[in-house]
């Protein structure tokens, strides 16, 4: 049998020799489970899996479809016939199926209640997730990102309209499209009543009930910490005439995230100790009033720098599963509030930026492409000291760049790291392979308000440039410990001071990537410089601004992790 299967396959199969395992928590199972399915919860299928016929066909669910993968994966790992059924009981239910409710595989089934259905739409560079929560015929839009035009598409690919938009906050990472999205759909805006915005919307308060249609509701609940007036929205099917609600989900903006909240440091340092206090209370405010199946939908910790703490790659979670991991509600608060506190690193300069432009009530977004800038122009703005960026890999700028040229690839955290090292509102030049690679960037520049380019230019170094190309070597960090044999080199570690904290090179030297530019003075000018961070991203964006200033440089483009495998030696701060 295929590790996965339809729905269709799955009624089809009920009719032979299949067996249907919910591996979801028993709240969520009695309130609406496939008929004749087996309750076993996540985390109870290892120790139960003796229960099960070995020679019988499983057939895994859960809600949408992502436990029951995780699942299905250890049960045929163990020597079981296992698929897990795509889209699980949301699917079911959009398929017009009926659903039982109640404790018994075989209770009477009753025609099922549309329950709300959650759509992700993720921005991974930024480290951010906005969400479409849908009836089939309606919808919500939770913290949008600027750039409508997807949102708009998931709308449209679900058969749904837009009535209703919520932000949890406003936002310190990323320009919001929230504003935007309701003018261009007729929805209403919703927004804390006491955050001091320069636009008409609709106040929240805490305890309020957006009735988004007869079957979905939100409740607002305050739940400040990341901000003063943070809000998060418990997700609730209402199950009957009368009113009665089971919470599906709570969407968390920066409040809890997965194994971690959000950082409570982003006001400023007069306001961060009562804000990290708040920030405790409030997960512990959300854990108890929210019962453990509810599914945690946080904005932030996906790689964002407004979480304080790790999500550890969790890509999803509940409400039970945050109260048996996050030390936010596994650790005293003293001890958490000094932990977190301790934990905080910088953020990127543009966050600044972020809520003043979010206050005022952002316009949409405008993707028109920038002006051509030819050779001639290009040699100009270098001349002058404009930015140039190069958004190829690492490796292609290495072999051959226009010198002067910064690099900052659109494979990693583009917008984050050109955020934090050009100056906001400066002249701002683009360099890629394609005009699709440009109109990437530019649509990664307006989430964070770079509306305006310079221009740009399509090709590669040979078009962009008369003059000899640039290029320096890319190394690992085995290659760090033979060249020490032959001849000395100073190594930079660009990385931030956490992680440098945790373990360095001996004798290297350090200066966070975001601190470079203003420190270059520190760097010998006359030594061949080996640059390292983690991974070899930030590397060659360091590498880029030394070269740029004439230095020698060798880009580590190394995972950290291998340093010490390699005998280099590593010390703590």
């Amino acid at each position: 049998m295929s590790s996965e299967v339809s729905i269709e396959e799955l009624a089809a199969a009920q009719r032979g020799d299949g067996t249907v395992i919910d591996v979801r928590e028993p709240r969520e199972y009695a309130a609406g489970h496939v008929p004749g399915a087996r309750s076993i919860p996540m985390g109870q299928l290892a120790s139960r899996r003796a229960e099960l016929d070995p020679t019988r066909s499983l057939h895994v669910i859960c809600a949408s479809g992502n436990r029951s993968a995780a699942m299905t994966d250890f049960l045929r790992g163990v020597g079981f016939d296992a698929a897990s059924v795509v889209g699980g009981t949301d699917a079911w239910v959009r398929s017009g199926r009926p659903l039982v409710t109640g404790s018994h595989p075989t209770a009477t089934a009753q025609p099922s209640t549309r329950r709300p259905v959650v759509v992700t739409i993720e921005t991974p560079t930024l480290g951010n997730r906005s969400y479409l929560a849908h009836d089939g015929r309606v919808a919500v839009l939770v913290d949008p990102q600027r750039d409508l035009d997807r949102v708009l598409a998931a709308a449209q690919e679900a058969g749904v309209r837009i009535t209703h938009v919520v932000e949890t906050h406003v936002h310190n990472d990323y320009v919001t499209g929230g504003l935007a999205l309701a003018r261009a759909t007729g929805a209403s805006y919703h927004l804390n009543a006491a955050d001091e915005v320069r636009f008409a919307r609709t106040p929240v308060h805490d305890g309020d009930v957006i009735d988004v249609s007869p079957s979905m509701r939100l409740r607002a609940i305050a739940t400040p910490g990341h901000t003063f007036t943070h809000l998060s929205y418990a997700l609730e099917a209402v199950t009957s005439v009368g009113g009665s609600a089971d919470t599906v989900a709570v969407f968390t903006g920066g409040s809890l995230l997965y194994g971690a909240t959000g950082r409570p440091d982003l006001l400023g340092p007069d306001h961060t100790d009562a804000l990290v206090h708040h920030q405790y209370a409030s997960a512990h405010r959300l854990a108890r009033q929210l019962p453990d199946h509810a599914q945690v939908l946080p904005t932030h910790g996906f790689g964002s720098f407004c979480s304080a703490g790790s999500s550890g790659g969790t890509s999803e979670s509940t409400i039970g599963a945050e109260k048996a991991v996050n030390p936010a509600l596994t650790t005293d608060e003293e001890q958490w509030v000094a932990d977190t506190l301790a934990g905080l690193d910088a953020y990127p300069a543009y966050y600044v930026h972020m809520a003043p432009a979010n206050v005022a009530g952002p316009d949409g977004v405008h993707l028109d492409a920038p002006a051509v800038a030819d050779r001639t122009v290009l040699a100009g703005r270098l001349a002058a000291g404009e930015w140039v960026v190069d958004l190829r890999t690492r490796t292609a700028f290495a072999a051959g760049h226009v010198v002067g040229t910064l690099n900052i690839g659109l494979d990693g955290q583009f917008a984050t790291y050109l955020g934090w090292l050009v100056p906001h509102g400066a002249s701002l030049t683009l360099l890629g392979e394609s005009t699709a690679q440009v109109a990437e960037a530019q649509r990664e520049l307006a989430r964070i308000g770079v509306d305006v380019l310079a221009g740009a230019a399509t090709g590669g170094p040979g078009d962009w440039t008369d003059d000899g190309l640039g290029h320096f070597p890319r190394a690992v960090f085995a290659d760090l410990v033979e060249v020490r044999h032959h001849r000395t080199v100073t190594v930079l570690d660009v990385r931030r001071q956490r992680e440098h904290d945790a373990g360095h090179l001996v004798g290297a030297l350090h200066i966070p990537l975001h601190d470079l530019v203003a420190r270059l003075d520190e760097v010998p000018g006359d030594a061949e410089v080996w640059v390292h961070c983690a991974g070899g991203y930030r590397a060659s964006i360091a590498a880029s601004i030394l070269a740029a200033q004439g230095r020698r440089v060798v880009a580590v483009d190394d995972e950290f992790d291998h340093a010490a495998r390699a005998g280099l030696p590593l010390a703590t701060t």
